[in-house]
């Protein structure tokens, strides 16, 4: 039987981690050369592209492109984690008299070229150490800034002390300190409380399969849906 190969699209469940996601294609596929394309917190849901055998070759080509995500931000509530699965560092009321325009007007300073001091919570590498594994024993490091770009930003609810909004970002973009920072602009805090990415580079969700089908090891439906290289490569001159 053939090894399977190409570009396959999850639907990743909440309360898991990237790499839970891998682990569970391997054993359905019956393949080890499987990789995934921008990590996505357990909390967060959506969008996991996963490249297998030859297409890991591509896989630093699809990390690069811009993604594409909706989500909750909550007012009043600061964490350790800028979600809300984080320990609580400040708690702050939201202004009785806070306006929708103040809100658009805080989303607005963070659009274009701009700078975000990653999370500890992150997998950047400090001295060869993942940040949050140095954040797991209570340490915290200097980060320097790094440039992001946000393409487009829309406001979908406001319903204070909730607002959804969608983004479309470049690589390397936090969306957990997007809310964090968004929160500080307002004074009165905030955090992350829910994610999905709906879209990286040419991508989306159209063509996805569940984690489900992985678990339950739906091998013939897995390699159905799976992009071959040649439908990539298309995919992505369009």
């Amino acid at each position: 039987m053939q090894a399977p190969e190409g570009v396959l699209l999850v639907d990743k469940d909440p309360d898991m981690t990237s790499h839970d996601v891998v682990a569970v294609a391997r054993r359905c596929l019956g393949i080890k050369k499987i990789g995934h394309c921008g990590t996505l917190d357990p909390m967060a849901t959506g969008l996991l592209i996963l490249v297998i055998g030859r297409a890991t070759k591509i896989q630093d080509l699809l990390m690069a492109e811009e993604k594409e995500y909706v989500g909750t931000l909550a007012l009043g509530r600061t964490t350790s984690t800028q979600d809300r699965e984080g320990e609580t560092l400040e708690e702050k009321p939201v202004p009785a008299d806070l306006s929708e325009a103040e809100v658009r007007a805080a989303f607005a300073k963070f659009t274009g070229d701009f700078y975000q001091i990653p999370p500890m919570v992150s997998a950047i590498k400090k001295d060869g150490v993942p940040l949050y594994k140095l954040a797991r024993k209570g340490k915290e490091v200097k980060r320097d800034p790094r440039p992001v770009h946000i393409y487009q930003h829309e406001i979908t609810r406001i319903e204070l002390p909730q607002v959804d909004f969608r983004v479309n970002c470049s690589k390397g973009f936090y969306v957990r300190t997007y809310a964090h920072d968004i929160g500080q602009e307002l004074g009165c805090g905030a955090h992350l409380h829910a994610l999905r990415r709906t879209r990286s580079g040419k991508f989306d969700l159209t063509r996805s399969v569940s984690f489900a089908d992985l678990k339950e090891r739906r091998r013939d439906l897995v390699i159905e849906k799976m992009l071959s290289l040649s439908e990539v490569s298309t995919l992505r001159g369009a």
